[in-house]
């Protein structure tokens, strides 16, 4: 990491200053207005604030909590020790990642001076902007990030070994010099860069930990997913089954409860959504559409078409489909609105 942002995160806070003092607990009140202990976005981040990175409060071990937001916990020197879901206990090492989704709980050992740990606090809306300009990261952002539907510890947080990937370092560390020196870009940069980023990490599932069972089931439905959105037209469960030597019916029966969907199901999500890209970005004809999705029946494509968007397939490019003379205006004004629009609202939180 470059040293003088390193030296920067690695002053002591007045939260610290405090706590070195003498005062030995957290102060909760700083984080949340709950007996529970949810760490609040509101109190994280300032008004329409959608990402802030903070350093993570040493000399005091902070007591177990979960959050109304997603954070990813990077670390940028030495190393902490987490607990989460009461649980698994991670060694986060320098350059490691560990992602939490809001069904997770939390709680970090006391850690030294030297062990610098940054926390980014992310609203869900920052990943579903960031995720619009990449394709394919849909339905993994869904499973990792806004899956609702499993129980605690089961698909609430992923631990990335990545000490020896140096472009996720890289990009990680680039978010945090972008939000930290605040530029007119700032907003924009970040949302690309945190798509890079997620990009990067689905390149190498294999750095997931597997200490804990869930990480192992995790990894699974990940490589699943990953399989589906590279291979949409022609996946079979039954390859993918053959390629990692799992039994059929334990992977079908793994893949329903950690996403909530079948096999069938997530592929015929995919497909419908690329052919929804294909509809509003070319012009090829329909027909040809539905064969390149992955489907020999027009007629089943467009039933399913229909039941899933409300409209057919040549309405829907229809209305979709913007003026060629005002495609490219609207894209360059809105985007430079927005993006200086919200950057000039992501004041430091070390001010």
């Amino acid at each position: 990491m470059d040293q003088a942002l390193l030296q920067y995160l690695r002053r002591i806070s007045e939260e610290e200053k405090l706590i070195l003092e003498g005062n030995m607990d957290v102060e909760k009140s700083i984080y949340s207005n709950t007996k529970e202990f949810i760490v609040d976005s509101k109190k994280m981040l300032r008004a329409r604030q959608l990402i802030d990175v903070r350093p993570h409060t040493r000399f005091v071990h902070f007591p177990r909590h979960s959050h109304n937001y997603i954070e990813i916990v990077y670390m940028c020197n030495g190393s902490t020790t987490h607990i989460v879901n009461g649980v698994a206990e991670i060694t986060l090492k320098q350059g490691e990642l560990l992602f939490l989704n809001q069904n997770a709980s939390h709680e970090i050992k006391p850690c030294k001076e030297e062990d610098i740990c940054v926390n980014f606090i992310v609203l869900p809306e920052f990943f579903d902007q960031a995720f619009t300009m990449i394709e394919g990261v849909g339905m993994i952002y869904s499973f990792v990030f806004a899956n609702k539907n499993n129980p605690e510890g089961e698909i609430s947080y992923l631990h990335f070994n990545t000490s020896d990937i140096l472009p996720v370092q890289n990009l990680t560390e680039n978010m945090i010099w972008s939000i930290v020196n605040k530029h007119t870009y700032t907003h924009s940069i970040n949302q690309v860069t945190m798509g890079l980023l997620i990009l990067h990490m689905l390149n190498n599932t294999d750095k997931i930990s597997q200490n804990d069972p869930n990480q192992y089931k995790n990894n699974i439905i990940l490589n699943v997913l990953k399989y589906i959105e590279e291979s949409y037209k022609t996946a079979r469960l039954e390859e993918f089954a053959s390629d990692i030597g799992m039994p059929l019916y334990y992977l079908s029966k793994l893949i329903k409860k950690h996403t909530g969907s079948n096999f069938k199901q997530l592929l015929q999500q995919k497909r419908l959504e690329k052919s929804i890209q294909l509809l509003s970005q070319s012009q090829m004809p329909v027909e040809n559409i539905v064969t390149s999705v992955g489907y020999e029946n027009s007629s089943y494509f467009h039933k399913l078409f229909k039941e899933k968007y409300k409209t057919t397939p040549h309405y829907y490019r229809k209305q979709a489909a913007p003026p060629p003379h005002l495609s490219s205006f609207a894209t360059a004004t809105t985007g430079g609105e927005n993006s200086s629009e919200i950057a000039s609202n992501l004041p430091s939180r070390w001010e």
